[in-house]
């Protein structure tokens, strides 16, 4: 075969796929319009339809879009006048953007194409848990997320992208920016817990913790292991896996600010992130034969819990400014210390952004986020000491205590 028969014909094969996919899950769903076997017609036509026009005329393309059109509308009459009272519309409009992801495969390119239709298959196959999600979302929660959505949209493009106040450090839109980002990771636990409900099982409670506030988690078990020491496995074993989840969003946030700092800062990283997974596991084969429901978590796009972490990145950028100013490293790691006893993103934003732009080494900025996170797992023993019972402070300061060892051997033995 020449290469353009090559191309044409991974073209089809591609669309083939995608078509074959899409009518897998619609067959499933027992669609009365398409199936496993229309769908890989309708891809397969917007391809061959796409392919024709680039050597006729593109009126082939709109020809064929019309024609599917008309099929669809045709059908749904067919299933009116058999007395079918299916007002949805979700496989007509799957089948009209196949035909065009289709033809974009041709026209346009592979990569987005795929990407397209596996959103399209999973936005069809999660039609109950999505539709439970928006039930289970009450008004004071599509208030709060609508506002930061408003919020969002309209302030942000019109903030001004420049640096002001002492040392430069206060840039509106970069701050704000880092807000949306922060609250969206944390919005994220919270959309998977309304998705799902509240019996959702140990591993998944800890890791939407871990999403939505290991801090909040941890209080959280605290207080419930306060009245049923019986928990106290439990509640261990979910303030230690939302603390390693606190980790990960570490790594992504560094990954997504700061990219070229990751491989720098990631291995030390990793290897905290690694022992405290493991710390974890032991604590998950003591705690698997109990169950436990977690208590629905605060809706983090409220508009004061965005503006508060605003608030404090810029405080912190500030602090971890003049901090290296007048006492140098030693100043940066007190200002990491007393940030990370709450929160960690903020410290984490900063110093990778300053890492990044050379203001700090990497070294110096892995030690400042390695500190604040030992400041945190030091705050939440804390917290568990002053709510829980003693049996999970007995827990959970063991477990700590690993953690804090392996930070601790990190800071004095990883390589400059």
């Amino acid at each position: 075969m020449t290469p353009p028969e090559l191309l044409t014909l991974q073209q089809l094969l591609i669309s083939l796929g995608l078509g074959l996919l899409l009518g897998l899950e619609r067959e499933r769903s027992e669609s009365t319009i398409a199936g496993i076997r229309t769908f890989p017609f309708i891809a397969l036509l917007g391809t061959i339809c796409a392919q024709i026009s680039t050597v006729t005329t593109p009126w082939i393309l709109a020809a064929g879009l019309l024609a599917v059109t008309a099929i669809v509308i045709f059908a749904n009459y067919a299933k009116l006048r058999n007395g079918e009272n299916d007002a949805g519309t979700t496989t007509e409009f799957a089948a009209l953007l196949l035909y065009a992801v289709g033809a974009y495969i041709v026209l346009g390119s592979i990569g987005p194409a795929l990407v397209l239709g596996g959103i399209m298959v999973i936005l069809l196959h999660l039609k109950g848990p999505m539709h439970r999600m928006v039930t289970a979302i009450g008004p004071h929660d599509m208030r709060a997320i609508m506002q930061l959505v408003l919020i969002s949209i309209i302030i942000l493009p019109v903030l001004p992208n420049q640096a002001y106040g002492p040392y430069g450090v206060w840039n509106p839109f970069k701050i704000w920016l880092m807000v949306v980002f922060i609250v969206g990771i944390s919005l994220s636990g919270y959309v998977i817990y309304k998705c799902f409900g509240a019996r959702i099982g140990l591993l998944l409670g800890g890791i939407i913790g871990g999403l939505v506030s290991s801090t909040a988690t941890t209080v959280s078990f605290a207080r419930r292991c306060a009245t049923d020491a019986a928990l106290a496995p439990i509640g261990a074993f979910i303030i230690m896996l939302a603390s390693c989840i606190a980790l990960v969003r570490v790594l992504i946030e560094i990954a997504v600010v700061a990219p070229g700092t990751l491989r720098a800062l990631a291995p030390p990283l990793s290897i905290m992130l690694g022992a405290c997974l493991l710390i974890a596991a032991a604590l998950h084969l003591i705690s698997r034969r109990h169950t436990s429901e977690m208590e629905e978590p605060k809706n983090p796009a409220e508009f004061k819990s965005a503006l508060f972490f605003g608030l404090l990145y810029a405080l912190v950028l500030y602090g971890v400014a003049e901090a290296k100013a007048r006492f140098g490293e030693t100043g940066l790691y007190a200002i990491s210390a007393i940030s990370g006893l709450t929160d960690m993103d903020a410290i984490t934003l900063s110093t990778a952004q300053m890492a990044a732009t050379g203001s700090i080494s990497t070294r110096l900025a892995w030690h400042a986020i390695l500190i604040a996170a030992m400041a945190n797992f030091i705050f939440k023993l804390g917290t568990v000491a002053l709510l829980g019972s003693r049996a999970l402070l007995l827990r959970t300061a063991a477990a700590f205590a690993l953690a804090l060892l392996t930070g601790t051997a990190l800071l004095i033995l990883w390589p400059w």
